[in-house]
């Protein structure tokens, strides 16, 4: 919806205030029903070199379940406008898991996308969450949730298709072609720290998580006011900064290294969790060579039932 002149100036103020690494990755989120010639152009000339574009299905039926103001060949029509103009580290995002998508509709859509030629993919099921408008139809009884079954046979045929078309998966919902992988996003399973500017936005500095006011208005005049307004502000804790790194690097493929968090935090974490690693190990869902920690195939399918040992 940003007219393209209003990303410009963002990033000349970027440019203005900080020193960007020449490699560094810009990354941008679009909609297939909006992204333009000018749109582009405009990206590729103020530095963004990553594109995300948000397919979510190939099938027109089941992008109007889901409210999508594009339709599949808007998708083809982006990408190929996208590679004229230079573009060649794309993204798109699929959804499995949608009310009345049936397996082999699935399996179209992760076979267009792994010949799409793209260099990643983020493949997510769906959550009906409250008072959304899925939300509300699972409520008067005229939608289900997907069946969990069939959620993890599709969730499954994914990964086994992107693997045998050169895919690797490198984390439980994200897929990249080699030397692809999201760097923004590994910073955060790393818990790396991030900046968040704008309304709503989200960042972590040292110990401090913080989320701007999501209110557009009040946002504004605190930043006139020059002081921000929050809608929270924390200060985490040892044990919950180590709980953290703990369950976002278990999202990774790597798993977890113990002696690098060890070190990272000066706690010895492979003792402090010790009775957890050992319950997770004799229930398979972990793997654990003494050094690394990662999920097993079962663990991946029950990863909140790992999560929870670490809060």
């Amino acid at each position: 919806m940003l007219p393209p002149v209003y990303i410009e100036r963002i990033f000349n103020t970027i440019h203005r205030f900080y020193n960007i690494e020449a490699n560094c990755e810009a990354s941008i989120e679009t909609n297939p029903g909006t992204l333009s010639a000018p749109k582009l152009k405009l990206y590729r000339n103020v530095g963004i070199n990553r594109l995300s574009i948000g397919l979510q299905a190939c099938q027109d039926s089941l992008l109007e379940k889901l409210g999508r103001i594009h339709t599949f060949n808007d998708f083809l029509n982006a990408l190929n406008l996208a590679r004229r103009f230079g573009f060649d580290n794309i993204n798109a995002d699929i959804i499995f898991g949608i009310p009345g998508q049936s397996v082999k509709d699935w399996k179209e859509t992760v076979r267009i996308v792994a010949e799409a030629g793209l260099t990643h993919i983020s493949c997510y099921s769906l959550m009906i969450e409250e008072g959304t408008v899925f939300g509300d139809l699972k409520e008067k009884g005229l939608i289900q949730e997907m069946d969990d079954e069939l959620d993890r046979e599709m969730y499954h045929y994914a990964i086994n298709y992107f693997a045998n078309t050169g895919y690797e998966q490198y984390e439980i919902s994200n897929f990249a072609k080699p030397h692809y992988q999201c760097i923004h996003n590994m910073n955060y399973w790393e818990r790396g720290e991030y900046i968040g500017a704008g309304a709503g936005a989200h960042s972590l500095i040292k110990s401090r998580r913080y989320a701007n006011v999501s209110d557009i208005l009040k946002y504004i005049d605190g930043i006139q006011a020059k002081k921000p307004v929050l809608e929270e502000d924390t200060l985490l804790s040892l044990e919950e900064a180590i709980a953290e790194r703990m369950i976002l690097g278990l999202r990774l493929s790597k798993g977890v290294d113990l002696k690098k968090v060890s070190d990272e935090f000066g706690v010895d974490v492979g003792m402090k969790y010790k009775k957890s690693l050992d319950t997770l190990l004799k229930k398979g869902l972990i793997k654990f060579d003494g050094k690394v920690v990662k999920l097993s195939e079962k663990g991946v399918d029950l990863a909140n039932s790992v999560f929870v040992e670490f809060i």
